[in-house]
């Protein structure tokens, strides 16, 4: 080959390797264009306009500090009727739901026996009055005879005691006539209170012993919450705190009182039972779930609304608005409560009426301009 065909293919060469690296800077410079272009376009992007209800501020309140509670509600007043005599059940037709008065008769023993052994203390009763009245009759007389010289005064001593002895076998069997008679009347069983009848434990004609239970009456005039308190929550309830409570079934929260803490905590867990009044509702009953929180005191901090915080880094931070920006700020999270139905957290590492985004904005990138509403 000639010489200058070779040097005609290496000027080739160099040239196309000169058009493909000037194409690569200018593909680079075109790319570091198109960046600065579109930072420029991030920083005159569209301003967020926000209203007054986007807006929180950090103000110091009076955070209300309360436990969360939950247990059954109970009546405060309940009792069983039991039989006292062992027997047959008779007249035994009530059903659970049916109203009873106080001393109503809900039911009967079988009361055969208890009649027979009435009669036969009664009749005992009598025959030891009638020695009774034999030994004073004797008595007497070996008085007037003593008195005229006839008989010593030990025969009198004789008859005084066999006349102490008719009184006091009388006595004892008058005693065995009342206990028979009251066994008698425990035949009848009566309500010892006004209530609804929440069991009923037995049937007409069977043959129950002696303190079997035939039924439970209820009050529901009165219902409780019983509410089991940790051992270190529990130095903090009080009678007299105040709780709103939700209960399956109901519509709208009830209130109740703290009127009983149990002095012993229960063996185990040791939590310690509190007892809640609740508020009289109609459609309460006992057995029903209920929770809420019990206000145990308030603090006054500094504190925003509990949804103003985001927790989707590492650490909880806030959407401060500053000089017309949005700044990602991580916050110190302090204590909870309380207000006006909202859940509020106090925070630490920010000033004093700091403007910070509701959670109602959601997220936005940190350096978003935003526009405040007129007034802010």
């Amino acid at each position: 080959m000639k010489s200058w065909l070779k040097w005609l293919v290496f000027a080739l060469v160099l040239a196309a390797l000169a058009a493909g690296a000037w194409r690569l800077v200018s593909n680079r410079q075109a790319q570091k264009v198109a960046l600065e272009a579109q930072q420029a376009a991030q920083k005159t992007q569209t301003v967020v306009e926000l209203a007054a209800a986007d807006l929180v501020q950090l103000k110091t309140i009076d955070l209300v500090q309360g436990l969360a509670i939950s247990g059954p509600l109970r009546a405060a007043n309940t009792a069983f009727v039991k039989a006292r005599v062992a027997g047959e059940v008779q007249g035994l037709t009530l059903r659970e739901g049916d109203r009873v008065t106080a001393g109503q008769v809900v039911a009967r023993i079988e009361a055969t026996e208890s009649q027979a052994r009435v009669r036969q203390a009664q009749q005992q009763a009598e025959a030891a009055r009638a020695q009774v009245d034999i030994a004073r009759r004797s008595f007497e007389n070996n008085r007037s005879l003593v008195d005229q010289g006839f008989i010593s005064k030990t025969a009198l001593d004789t008859s005084q005691a066999s006349l102490t002895a008719a009184e006091a076998s009388y006595r004892a069997a008058q005693a065995g006539a009342d206990l028979a008679a009251k066994s008698l009347d425990d035949t009848v069983l009566r309500a010892p209170m006004a209530g609804l009848v929440a069991q009923r434990l037995a049937q007409p004609g069977e043959r129950v012993a002696i303190d079997t239970r035939i039924l439970e009456i209820v009050d529901l005039s009165r219902l409780e919450l019983e509410a089991s308190i940790s051992p270190a929550d529990s130095l903090l309830v009080k009678t007299g705190q105040v709780a709103r409570l939700n209960i399956e079934g109901a519509t709208a929260p009830l209130t109740a009182k703290v009127v009983r803490i149990n002095p012993s905590a229960l063996s185990g867990s040791r939590a310690v039972l509190a007892y809640l009044a609740v508020q009289p509702n109609a459609g309460l009953r006992q057995g029903l779930f209920a929770q809420g929180t019990l206000t145990t005191g308030s603090l006054s901090l500094p504190a925003v609304p509990l949804s103003a915080v985001r927790t989707d880094k590492p650490l909880p931070y806030v959407q401060l608005i500053q000089d017309g920006a949005v700044l990602h700020q991580t916050v110190e999270l302090g204590a909870r409560g309380e207000r006006e139905g909202q859940s509020q957290v106090a925070i630490k590492g920010l000033a004093e009426n700091a403007l910070l985004l509701s959670g109602s904005v959601g997220s936005l990138r940190a350096g978003t301009r935003v526009k405040l509403p007129q007034g802010q």
